[in-house]
């Protein structure tokens, strides 16, 4: 006598957005991806204590693995702001900006200052005409990092 299934689970938001970039739905594919929709801005090491709690052990290596062929597939979003390790995001779909408290390290969205990517456009070079095309190169995105202190730090 065989004991009945239980119903059907649906597969979670993150297997079926790796599936959607041709990627194989991994445990620690997975939970990257629940860190980091938990924990937007997690530095490897906060990854991997997330995927640990979610599914045992598993190498740092092994979570900068994932998150390289996460970033590769368009997945996450890589920002290095200086002296900070590289962190890791899901808003992807967006050229947005961040904004870094130099007090605690704390990193938020900022809407593009101009609405659409690249967001902003480069100064033209001394003396040259034409448009955002600079000497033959074509600006499709904007990295900018506003540094500050945040109200917790600036009140402590």
């Amino acid at each position: 006598m065989s004991t009945p299934a239980g119903p059907p689970t649906a597969p979670s938001p993150g297997a079926a957005l790796l599936r959607g970039a041709g990627l194989r739905a991994t445990a620690p594919r997975v939970a990257s991806l629940a860190v980091l929709a938990d924990q937007p801005h997690a530095d490897a090491d906060d990854v991997a204590r997330g995927v640990r709690e979610r599914i045992g052990s598993v190498s740092v290596q092994a979570v900068y693995d994932v998150l390289g062929a996460l970033q590769r597939a368009g997945l996450v979003r890589r920002i290095e702001p200086a002296g900070s390790p590289a962190r890791f995001e899901l808003r992807v779909d967006d050229n947005h900006h961040h904004l870094v408290c130099r007090g605690c390290g704390e990193v938020r969205d900022v809407d593009c200052a101009t609405g659409a990517a690249p967001c902003l456009e480069p100064a033209r070079p001394r003396g040259a005409g034409g448009g955002p095309a600079l000497d033959g190169f074509v600006v499709d995105e904007a990295e900018v990092i506003y540094w500050g202190t945040c109200a917790r730090c600036a009140a402590g």
